[in-house]
């Protein structure tokens, strides 16, 4: 432990210089020299703001799924940069679970679903869920995919299957609030949205779309 107080300085050092030089490679390897996964997870709950951002940077980076519980809590920071961070790197650690090949198949089924291809997407998603049940952003990308052919029922049971595994997936409880307005259940689809910004604060057209649903509501 007083090792990790003296790494501190180190780390904001390394982000200083990131910031200036915008260049992740060499922060990368800055930070990979001096600490470990498990102690940029201390370090994420850090009393300075400042290393708090280093530290989510770090894991955004570095971190495999293992990293999500500090980076979900760190969307709700008190800092506006730490939940910036945590945001963008939450989603790339989401992509991390399971082994090379299950991730390079998520790979694959993402930029199926990027091109409309969402057929075939969804017969991998499929496959690969019954390989890798655990694995919550594949559910989530076949709900995008049963979303987008208008299998809203569909997609709202991958969304609650995606955050059943992951808590902290608000894309899957923003997307399930999606699938409740097309189905015509505003009550449904305001109770996921704020579940979504529970998660996420950060989300400013679901807050949106929360004012505008409670409008919707108390003029009926």
């Amino acid at each position: 432990m007083a090792n990790d107080f003296y790494r501190v300085p180190l780390l904001v050092a390394h982000y200083d210089e990131y910031l200036a030089q915008q260049d992740s490679a060499r922060f990368m390897r800055n930070v990979s020299k001096s600490y470990t996964l498990s102690t940029l997870e201390r370090l994420a709950q850090s009393n300075d703001r400042m290393t708090r951002r280093a530290a989510v940077l770090a894991l955004s980076v570095m971190g495999d799924y293992d990293a999500n519980h500090v980076l979900g809590r760190a969307l709700t920071d008190r800092d506006r940069g730490v939940r910036s961070l945590a945001e963008n790197g939450i989603r790339s650690v989401w992509e991390r679970a399971g082994n090379v090949y299950q991730r390079a198949q998520l790979q694959i089924i993402i930029r199926l679903v990027s091109s409309k291809n969402y057929s075939e997407s969804i017969r991998r998603a499929t496959e690969l869920i019954e390989q890798a049940p655990w694995f919550a952003e594949v559910w989530n990308q076949r709900a995008i995919a049963h979303f987008a052919i208008s299998a809203y029922e569909d997609s709202v049971r991958d969304c609650r299957q995606a955050l059943e595994i992951n808590p902290y997936h608000f894309a899957a409880a923003a997307g399930m609030g999606q699938c409740h307005m097309r189905m015509n259940n505003p009550l449904a689809a305001l109770e996921c949205f704020r579940r979504a910004l529970r998660l996420n604060p950060n989300m400013e057209a679901v807050r949106a779309q929360v004012v505008q649903l409670q409008r919707t509501l108390r003029d009926r």
